[in-house]
């Protein structure tokens, strides 16, 4: 077989992970993976944003029907866009032969989702909380609802009173109708609310876990290295002593060898001269 030979089935059997200059590059699909991931905790960081403005508005003079669907919107959004970051989180983890820049996008990630969903939760707790209040305000506004007003006296006052009531009464009961309906579909919110935090928070506790087990391969980790670090040190002081001894064992040599010339010199000319 040739050298190009050689060189071409090198080149072929990489697996996409050599780059143009010869250096080897992290595999191709763990960096779209990874990659992928963080554009959608960009996307969520920014979802986040605007759902903390719109929730700091509950229960203010600035709230609205229009308000609450759009909160009930993004969080509902939101929550499934972080079970599908989360479940590629754990793909990524359970990745395979990584290499050290690899092993860092890992831990990276791991973190920042932690913090992303941990915020998440927190706005997910405030909107419940805001909506509970309001569901209970708007009970307690409706069984104090106060009655009509009387009307004016004698048969034409009582006929006038009779109709004035029965047209209150019909105002009334569509106003209740109206704030039944709207506590219904608050409550069916705060149920959509409920499941989302349970769901996140089974979620949340397993990349907890996660990143338990990252810290603690970083701590195996720093210990090896701290160990290598001393082994090296020591390995370097014996070969510094190992070369000082053999130098001077070399001098020692040199200096048995110059002694041995000076006498075979004198002995040689001791013959020739005697």
């Amino acid at each position: 077989m040739s050298f190009d030979q050689l060189s071409s089935i090198e080149s072929g059997s990489g697996g996409g992970r050599r780059s143009n200059n010869g250096a080897y590059s992290d595999d191709p699909e763990f960096s779209r993976l990874s990659q992928g991931l963080m554009n959608q905790l960009f996307h969520l960081q920014g979802n986040m944003s605007k759902l903390r403005s719109d929730i700091s508005l509950l229960g203010t003079k600035r709230d609205n029907p229009r308000l609450r669907e759009r909160v009930s919107a993004v969080l509902e959004e939101s929550t499934g866009q972080f079970k599908e970051v989360g479940e590629g989180i754990k793909k990524i983890q359970a990745w395979s032969d990584v290499t050290p820049t690899q092993k860092y996008s890992q831990q990276k990630l791991s973190r920042e989702f932690k913090a992303a969903l941990a915020e998440f939760q927190s706005l997910q707790r405030t909107a419940l909380e805001k909506q509970r209040a309001s569901v209970s305000a708007a009970k307690s506004a409706l069984d104090h609802e106060p009655a009509g007003e009387a009307g004016a006296s004698g048969q034409h006052g009582e006929q006038l009173q009779l109709q004035q009531q029965e047209q209150v009464h019909l105002a009334a009961q569509d106003e209740v109708d109206f704030q039944d309906a709207l506590i219904t579909e608050r409550e069916e919110e705060i149920r959509h609310i409920e499941e989302g935090v349970s769901d996140l928070n089974v979620l949340f506790q397993q990349v907890a876990q996660i990143v338990s087990e990252q810290g603690e391969q970083l701590e195996t980790i720093d210990t090896n290295a701290v160990n290598i670090r001393d082994d090296t040190r020591g390995a370097d002081l014996e070969l510094r002593n190992a070369a000082r001894y053999q130098k001077n064992a070399r001098s020692k040599a040199c200096c048995l060898l110059l002694v041995l010339a000076v006498i075979m010199t004198i002995v040689l000319l001791a013959v020739f001269l005697g």
